[in-house]
């Protein structure tokens, strides 16, 4: 059975029981950079500045959210250098969701809410489209009956990350003065605004339909809710978008399972694995057996 070693249980511990609340720090974050975007976007838009968004957006979403937080900082699913680490951990958190911490007590209590024979609507984004998007993008759940988490001290210890951490919002800025040096204020707002408000609209999007529709391949039996692939969105996601993949391996560092399945961030793995960068790459077969893992065609 998939167990995470993070998230502390006793039992009352509950994943259905809670309510949700507006969150002012996201209202405040998310719509400013929404709103900057909208009308910033408007006034400087151009060719260049559409190019500057589309590169921003890809390397840190590749190198920043797929490979540095979610692959190696929550899941440990390669090796890599402590530096290179660090890089790719703070191009994670300039994608502007949270700091390192934050993303993985977000990440890992998602994880262990689906996985329970319950769990409330906030964590499967089971409600309506329109109130599941001001739930995740503007609100926080609190749970009645939460568990706990352990993090590991080489995370919650360490001074680099503990810098992230509290100042997560303003990792922004250097990449914000090169921007700005390099082609003024449109790229400010397009390399920075426009891509944060674009990629917290997409991840929601993405966790949306991926917890609603698509393909399955594998089923996980006595959890609340399941994964589904989506396909379309691979390429956008970096191979993320396989999430039924990811719910069946999540320590895989490929999402690619199946024949015909497309994921950029295994191949950029794959290619720095052969530059000595990455190591120890690890593959479903690499895995404990789960006997809650069915295997279906749907």
């Amino acid at each position: 059975m998939y167990t995470n070693e993070r998230v502390l249980t006793n039992k009352q511990s509950c994943a259905k029981a809670g309510h949700v609340v507006l969150s002012p720090v996201k209202v405040l974050w998310v719509g400013g950079m929404i709103l900057i975007a909208i009308i910033g976007g408007w006034y400087t838009f151009s060719l260049t500045v559409l190019f500057v968004f589309i590169i921003t957006t890809s390397v840190i979403l590749c190198f920043g959210h797929s490979l540095g937080m979610h692959r190696r900082l929550i899941h440990k699913s390669y090796q890599c250098p402590a530096w290179l680490e660090y890089l790719f951990v703070h191009l994670g958190v300039i994608v502007g969701l949270a700091g390192p911490v934050g993303m993985i007590k977000t990440h890992d209590m998602r994880d262990w809410a689906q996985r329970q024979q319950y769990c409330h609507d906030y964590f499967g984004h089971q409600q309506p489209m329109w109130k599941d998007f001001f739930w995740q993008i503007f609100c926080d759940i609190k749970l009645t009956y939460p568990p706990t988490f352990n993090i590991e001290t080489c995370v919650t210890q360490n001074n680099a990350y503990r810098c992230m951490e509290k100042t997560w919002m303003l990792q922004q800025l250097p990449l914000a003065l090169l921007l700005f040096w390099l082609g003024g204020m449109p790229w400010v707002v397009w390399g920075i605004c426009v891509r944060v408000s674009i990629s917290i609209i997409g991840h929601w999007l993405i966790g949306y339909f991926a917890h609603n529709h698509g393909q399955r391949n594998w089923h996980v039996n006595h959890a609340h809710i399941q994964g589904y692939n989506v396909p379309f969105a691979a390429l956008l996601t970096m191979g993320e978008s396989y999430h039924n993949n990811h719910h069946a391996f999540p320590g895989s560092a490929n999402f690619a399972l199946e024949k015909g399945q497309l994921d950029i961030g295994w191949l950029v793995l794959k290619k720095m694995e052969t530059l000595g960068l990455v190591w120890d790459l690890v593959l479903p077969k690499h895995l404990p057996k789960r006997d809650e893992l069915q295997r279906i065609n749907l």
